[in-house]
């Protein structure tokens, strides 16, 4: 083969798009490669505009290439986007050469183009993925020291609970002080969920109770001009759900009919709770997953004044990335449509321009065996022995030392795992229990777990941590603890938690 020959083939049978064209941008030949790029045929192709593979964002960008090239100038490895004749926009590497006669002038261009979307699409993925990897660290980060702080709070509160009477005007502030600390444990959960480090927990759940308290949390988010009104069944079944997800449904339902409303103007956000009986014909007028069924549902309406939606909007509200505010992500609506679906409930939106908008929500009850049995709020957890509390945090130390003595018990402390393992070399034969948080600096608590049982293969310990009880289990599979303790917990749990390691005997 002539050395022409062979040049022509590997321009022909190159996988790259191999175009000549003059200086005013008029395609001359066209390989292969080019109709496997770009969808075109050399027929479809020569003689036509390069510009017409342009996107309408870059309508300019063939000007200014054909600028360089007619002063001398060589494009090179230039990443940009072009539309195929399908019309799918792809990423491309542009190559692009001035092409000279005998004497040196310029008379047109080589262009040399490579399909590089499946790496852009590689390269982004791995970026998003690495973005969230560094989040879920720093948000396990975050969960877990907040869940010290709450420890802290929330068992100095419950602490001081059992101490007064129970008629005491102060009980009701320390009941608010709990019920606030257990949202935000519940925010925690969601972010050790992002994290990977934690675990969603299904269990039954008065909708009533939890708008109640999640409403009292948000009123300072809502504007002054608002008002957050609540109409509640005082006599809901439950249904079966996980707290923190229901959490952020209430809260993204509240807030975003609150923005509804014009700003400056006065409205009202009403959120009632009830019962209703579906039939098959209602259910086809709501969006839900495909196996849901007539029978009794518990409800949630959200309802405001605002300004309502348009057909149109209303078709897109679920749409992720969607959104009517000048700033926001416009998730909210399309995670609030997973939740739903994920706890086999559904969504009917009603709304009208200038009347506001109304979301409504249907969640399965829970059967009659899974309603929640109201336990004793003064159950004998008094008791004795002698416990070793192993915790790197002085505030959490403090509050298992003061809530275990209130029930009865002697308290040893170790701020680490290598004063643990000390003091119960010394102390093994007088120590009931030892109370051993997971993550601690010097000595984790997995590896202290393993020396105290090296000197007692009987030793009862109970694990604490703010990451999930499944995680824990994971990691301590076959080795027999004795219970588990998640922060943040409140004397009444610790308490219980004791009560049950001590009454079950060795450890498991």
């Amino acid at each position: 083969m002539r050395p022409a020959d062979h040049l022509a083939a590997i321009v022909e049978f190159s996988d790259d798009a191999i175009i000549s064209k003059d200086l005013d941008g008029v395609i001359l030949t066209w390989n292969a490669g080019a109709e496997r790029v770009y969808g075109y045929t050399a027929e479809e192709a020569m003689g036509k505009q390069m510009a017409m593979l342009l996107p309408p964002s870059r309508a300019t960008e063939e000007d200014s290439i054909l600028r360089q090239l007619r002063s001398g100038e060589r494009v090179s490895h230039f990443e940009t986007t072009r539309i195929r004749k399908d019309g799918k926009e792809i990423h491309v590497s542009l190559t692009i050469s001035p092409v000279r006669d005998m004497d040196g002038t310029i008379v047109g261009a080589s262009h040399v183009a490579r399909d590089i979307t499946d790496r852009k699409q590689f390269d982004q993925q791995l970026r998003q993925t690495q973005r969230l990897e560094s989040l879920g660290v720093l948000a396990g980060g975050i969960a877990h020291d907040f869940n010290n702080l709450l420890t802290g709070i929330m068992g100095h509160a419950s602490i001081v609970s059992e101490m007064l009477a129970g008629s005491s005007p102060v009980q009701g502030h320390l009941r608010d002080v709990l019920s606030a600390g257990q949202r935000l444990a519940d925010l925690t959960r969601q972010l050790l969920a992002y994290s990977g480090r934690g675990k969603m927990t299904i269990a039954p759940l008065d909708l009533s109770d939890l708008v109640r308290e999640i409403t009292a949390l948000i009123q300072t988010s809502v504007p002054k001009t608002v008002q957050v009104r609540l109409q509640l069944d005082e006599d809901l079944p439950a249904i079966n759900a996980d707290a923190s997800q229901m959490q952020q449904i209430i809260m993204n339902l509240i807030i975003n009919g609150a923005e509804a409303i014009p700003r400056g103007e006065t409205g009202t956000v009403l959120v009632t709770t009830g019962r209703q009986t579906v039939d098959e014909s209602y259910l086809r007028t709501v969006s839900l997953p495909p196996d849901m069924k007539s029978g009794d549902y518990v409800t949630l309406e959200v309802h405001d004044t605002g300004s309502g939606m348009t057909p149109e909007t209303q078709a897109r509200i679920f749409d992720p990335f969607f959104t009517t505010k000048i700033t926001g992500r416009g998730l909210g609506l399309a995670a609030v449509l997973g939740i739903i679906k994920s706890h086999q409930g559904a969504i009917k939106v009603y709304s009208q321009i200038g009347k506001g908008t109304t979301f409504k929500i249907l969640f399965p009850e829970a059967g009659v065996e899974e309603q929640r049995v109201q336990k004793s709020p003064r159950e004998d957890l008094g008791g004795h022995g002698l416990v070793l509390v192993v915790d790197d945090e002085d505030v959490i130390r403090r509050v298992a030392k003061s809530a275990l003595e209130i029930y009865g018990y002697s308290v040893l402390l170790a701020e680490d795992g290598q004063q643990a393992v000390q003091i119960y070399e010394q102390r093994a034969n007088e120590i009931d229990v030892v109370l051993l948080d997971l993550v601690m600096p010097k000595l984790g608590g997995e590896e202290t777990f393993r020396n105290l049982r090296s000197i007692n293969p009987k030793v009862r310990v109970i694990l604490s941590s703010g990451y999930s009880d499944s995680q824990a289990q994971e990691q301590f599979r076959g080795k027999r603890l004795a219970g588990f303790l998640k922060k943040p917990y409140t004397a009444t749990q610790i308490g219980e938690e004791l009560k049950r390691a001590l009454t079950n005997g060795d450890s498991r």
